[in-house]
């Protein structure tokens, strides 16, 4: 096995901007859920995905969307990317998806200014009228590294500093 990047928590002070942002709550829900995140970890050795866990508890009814700062950023080598995917399971019984499909979390977004902070956005979109309950430290994403390619004619040289559409700009 290849060992190319590493799992950290963001600072206590980016989480809690992120974490007002989100849900508007005061500091002290947000230092709490902060002393609740663990880092992604693989359930055993033959594991691709590395399993997420929710800093706090939430409900979802069918249709219902939650945005979760997750409050960890990666570290990985050039030619890297984390894909994160919903956990099977959750999948398989709840239609759990992420919104934006997969999420791509590039090799440079740990350097943007808000710490290459990995959010996940949410959806139940199960079929058979199923909420979906998960305490703080559940499970719900799991990430897997992929190498990745490009062009023979490819000369980026222009660097990164967000998320969501920030290489658009």
């Amino acid at each position: 096995m290849l060992r190319i990047g590493i799992f950290e928590k963001v600072s206590l002070e980016q989480f809690s901007k992120d974490w007002a942002d989100t849900f508007g709550t005061a500091a002290g829900e947000a230092e709490q859920a902060y002393r609740n995140i663990r880092l992604p970890c693989r359930a055993t050795s033959g594991s691709a995905g590395y399993d997420f866990f929710t800093p706090v508890p939430f409900s979802l009814l069918p249709g219902e969307t939650f945005k979760i700062p997750t409050g960890i950023r990666v570290k990985m080598e050039d030619g890297w990317v984390l894909a994160c995917f919903p956990r099977s399971g959750l999948g398989f019984k709840y239609r759990l998806q992420l919104d934006n499909t997969v999420g791509i979390i590039d090799s440079d977004y740990c350097h943007s200014d808000n710490e290459g902070h990995i959010f996940c956005k949410l959806t139940n979109d199960s079929r058979q009228e199923k909420r979906l309950d998960l305490k703080a430290g559940d499970g719900f994403m799991q990430g897997i590294f992929l190498p990745f390619g490009i062009t023979l004619d490819d000369n980026v040289s222009s660097r990164r500093n967000g998320g969501f559409g920030s290489t658009g700009r």
